[in-house]
């Protein structure tokens, strides 16, 4: 499908003031939104000020400042925007437009706050903020209007790298499908792993920079498809020549094709905001919200009989029994539930029914008797809606809690659902080929992406439990915008490392190998009965942090820039040493037939963790350097991890063999909130604010906030 990102442009924005950009725009990225907000409080700042009666000079002053610098920084802004028209040129004339609306804007509100030299200037012929009230408003309307054009317009160069992306991914596999010989195939396999690489990063980026949460959900899924299905495309393709004549070996191959272009469209719908063939969006409704919905607004009725109509009750209801269905049809839910279920729903529609005939006499006369009946039918309705949701709420999308969370459990229904019949096609190859070390290798692949799937799900689950007990941290805010290319060093924008396709490769396939261990890490933490102790909290907050450098190796996370990730390596190693230092501790209540082993394992991970602090510290110059540098910390994390991976059950083993509990261990050592204090410097605002995309675009507009701790 050829898709143009001019689909993706609009921005439509407002703020308190009441100064909207254009009607017909809609931001869509927190990289956009948030360029905007210090130009809209400076605006804002100037809005609320022209009405007020008390002008002092220090006012007047104050007041001419913000404008210069709103007139300046505008002026700025421009320039890049004019240097990134130039680099594109199919954009050239709309940027170019929207530069000069936004140029002109800047200049006239600049005019009007030239007031500090005028001792009366409401009584001056000069036309100034005090006299011309209506000229600022629509200054300040027209600059927000071209500056949002400016972005939206930078916005779609990402888009359409993006699509770009897809297409070579999509050519590429098109010549894999058609392949025939071993040593094309590996050649072809080699472009397309780092042209997937590029794809990955460009869509990671835009992922966290995607402002509705669903899209992100969707986002995420369907990049979690092609980053499994990568590595089964290459062992079903290399299955598919050695045994060409094999039905179930081309039906495993086909399968996988058709995994990843669905996932490949998907991402350019979102990206794009489009549909195919103009279809609508269906929002997903799970059991759980639908009937708490469907409660809160039966109980409403006690508060108010014609906030709501009968039909729109009954409409609710209808679609709740619908869903329904998900449950009644499956062939894991016994006889007797499914009974129970369709004997709920007609109870429901029932007591529905006698809820409706009440509150419509209710309507027409309120007395008490009444009253008392349509209480009687709330409580009625409400607690068989809650024995409905006790029955049904089974299925894990339907108590996600979250939409985000909802797209993400039917996105892990519909992978079990696939891969289970892609390991029986795989299977039944190496069934029929039993010598074959290929086919044996496929099914291998396929197996553990379903284990792989089955870690997921734990961890999907434990963000589920999280948002049901109020634990869930806050959203995370991340940038897309583009640089522009040549015109950095003139604006002396930061110009981080960027690895090539074929280093991201590298550092890819490490960073798979991460992923892998931290959830082996996690699944021997969640062993232990306390989780409390102090090892396995040093085990727990490790295993994050190696997560966090995996989620950099797929441009995702907070880890942004390999400076980032080398202050997270040193974090890491910093946490290990502590862990040693605990296992130590742990080792004096241990039996001396045991000690000798733990405390071997305990030196092997110290002298680890050293040589990972070392490396981390150590300063480097060059391209070649610093990946030489990211290379040597993920594998040295990964070693470590191993390390830990041996270390947590027999730590576990030999505290249940000694029974001795948290005794033999220190309280709860300060490291946590060391952690939180030292592993998050590099995220904070001003240190994440280095690595965003468009940073040159975005700095010109936030050096305007610096007046705005000024009283006016």
């Amino acid at each position: 499908m050829a898709t143009s990102p001019c689909s993706s442009s609009g921005v439509s924005s407002s703020s308190s003031s009441g100064l909207g950009a254009d009607a017909g725009l809609e931001i869509r990225t927190r990289s956009v939104e948030q360029t905007l907000v210090p130009l809209v409080s400076q605006i804002t700042t100037l809005i609320n000020h022209k009405d007020k009666p008390k002008r002092s000079d220090k006012t007047l002053q104050a007041i001419q400042r913000v404008g210069q610098a709103v007139n300046l920084a505008v002026g700025r802004f421009v320039t890049v925007g004019e240097a990134i028209a130039n680099e594109n040129h199919e954009l050239k004339e709309e940027m170019s437009v929207a530069c000069i609306e936004a140029r002109r804007a800047g200049e006239t509100i600049a005019q009007l706050t030239d007031v500090a030299s005028l001792d009366h200037p409401e009584s001056d012929s000069h036309i100034t903020i005090f006299t011309d009230k209506t000229g600022v408003v629509k200054a300040a309307r027209l600059l927000l209007s071209s500056v949002t054009k400016v972005l939206v317009l930078a916005d779609r160069i990402v888009i359409k790298q993006i699509i770009t992306s897809r297409n070579k991914v999509l050519a590429t596999m098109e010549q894999l499908e058609k392949v025939s010989s071993f040593q094309e195939f590996v050649q072809i396999f080699s472009q397309f792993g780092n042209e997937m690489v590029e794809f990955a990063h460009l869509t990671g980026d835009r992922q966290n920079d995607l402002k509705d949460e669903k899209k992100k959900a969707r986002m995420a899924a369907s990049r979690a498809v092609l980053e499994k299905c990568t590595m089964m495309l290459l062992t079903a393709s290399k299955t598919c020549l050695r045994h060409p004549d094999c039905e179930s070996a081309r039906i495993n191959k086909d399968g996988v094709f058709h995994r990843m272009r669905l996932a490949l469209e998907q991402v350019i719908e979102i990206v794009t905001d489009s549909r195919p063939n103009g279809e609508n969006e269906m929002a997903p409704i799970s059991i759980y919200s639908g009937i708490k919905e469907f409660k809160n607004k039966v109980e409403g009725l006690r508060e108010n009989l014609y906030f709501l109509s009968k039909e729109n009750l009954s409409t609710m209801l209808e679609v709740i029994l619908e869903h329904t269905e998900d449950f009644t049809d499956s062939a894991y839910t016994s006889h007797e539930h499914r009974e129970h279920i369709l004997e709920l729903s007609k109870q429901a529609k029932m007591e529905l029914e006698q809820l409706v005939s009440v509150w419509m006499q209710a309507q027409n006369q309120k007395t008490k008797d009444i009253m008392e009946d349509l209480e009687v039918a709330i409580l009625k309705t409400c607690q068989c809606m809650n024995e409905l949701k006790r029955e049904m709420c089974r299925l894990l999308r339907h108590v996600s809690g979250t939409e985000p969370l909802e797209i993400t459990c039917i996105h892990a229904e519909d992978t079990f659902q696939v891969t289970g019949p892609q390991i029986i096609s795989a299977a039944e190859t190496l069934a029929l080929h039993p010598s074959s070390k290929i086919a044996k290798e496929n099914l291998e692949v396929f197996c553990e992406a379903w284990e792989s799937q089955l870690s997921d799900m734990s961890m999907l689950l434990r963000e589920i439990n999280d948002v049901f007990e109020g634990r869930r941290g806050e959203k995370r805010v991340y940038l897309s915008l583009p640089r522009p290319g040549k015109h950095n060093a003139n604006l002396k924008a930061l110009k981080p490392v960027k690895l090539d396709t074929e280093e991201q490769a590298k550092i890819a396939k490490l960073g798979l190998e991460l992923h892998l261990l931290t959830s082996d890490v996690d699944s021997e933490t969640e062993k232990w009965e306390d989780q409390e102790n102090e090892i396995v909290q040093h085990g727990q907050g490790m295993s994050s942090m190696a997560y966090s450098m995996y989620l950099f190796t797929r441009g995702e996370g907070l880890l942004k820039t390999t400076q980032d990730l080398f202050h997270q390596a040193e974090i890491f190693a910093t946490e290990g040493t502590k862990l040693a230092s605990s296992l130590h501790a742990f080792s004096d209540q241990v039996l001396d037939d045991d000690k000798p082993l733990l405390l071997l394992e305990a030196e092997k991970l110290i002298s680890m963790c050293k040589q990972l602090q070392i490396t981390a510290k150590a300063s480097v110059q060059g391209k070649s350097a610093t990946f030489t540098k990211v290379d040597a910390c993920i594998l040295k994390t990964r070693n470590v991890m191993t390390v830990l991976c041996q270390l947590l059950p027999l730590c576990c083993k030999l505290l249940r063999k000694n029974k001795a509990g948290n005794t033999c261990l220190k309280p709860a050592p300060p490291w946590r909130e060391e952690r939180i204090r030292t592993g998050t410097n590099a995220h904070t605002p001003e240190r994440r604010a280095e690595t965003f995309g468009i940073k040159s675009l975005e700095n010109h507009v936030t050096n305007m906030t610096f007046l705005e701790s000024k009283k006016l």
